[in-house]
């Protein structure tokens, strides 16, 4: 499958996530809805990984792309952690739209840090992106 295909899954899975997430907060703490969360999809990928594994499957792994892989879970830990509590005490409908100004972030910083172009059009879709999140949140 293409990226696209990819991304298209990831935004709908993304968006299950939110309303499942927001039911599953409601009375509970957020740290440990986060906790049990994080554990799912933990027991989850290594499944995938070793199911699908290739022989010597960590002979690309350098301490490069170990620390660069511990530092982006431990990102995605923080965000998670912020989103559940973001999700426990506003609507869905306003947390998940912020959350996603994410997008607008990675562009910017996939210029900075990682030399992609920035082109007009990521530029005003991502403007448009933080106006869309601005106009929603607002309402």
């Amino acid at each position: 499958m293409s990226w696209l295909i990819w991304a298209l899954l990831s935004a709908v899975f993304a968006a299950a996530t939110a309303i499942l997430a927001k039911i599953g907060v409601a009375g509970v703490d957020a740290n440990l809805a986060t906790a049990v969360r994080t554990t799912v999809v933990l027991g989850f990928t290594w499944l995938l990984a070793v199911a699908t594994r290739q022989p010597e499957m960590f002979k690309g792994f350098s301490a490069n792309t170990w620390l660069f892989l511990i530092l982006s879970g431990l990102a995605t830990g923080l965000s998670w952690l912020c989103y559940f509590h973001a999700l426990q005490v506003g609507p869905a409908s306003r947390v998940a739209p912020i959350d996603k100004l994410s997008v607008a972030m990675v562009i910017l910083f996939a210029a900075l840090f990682l030399g992609e172009g920035l082109t007009w059009g990521k530029g005003i879709g991502g403007a448009f992106i933080v106006a869309g999140a601005i106009v929603i949140a607002l309402d």
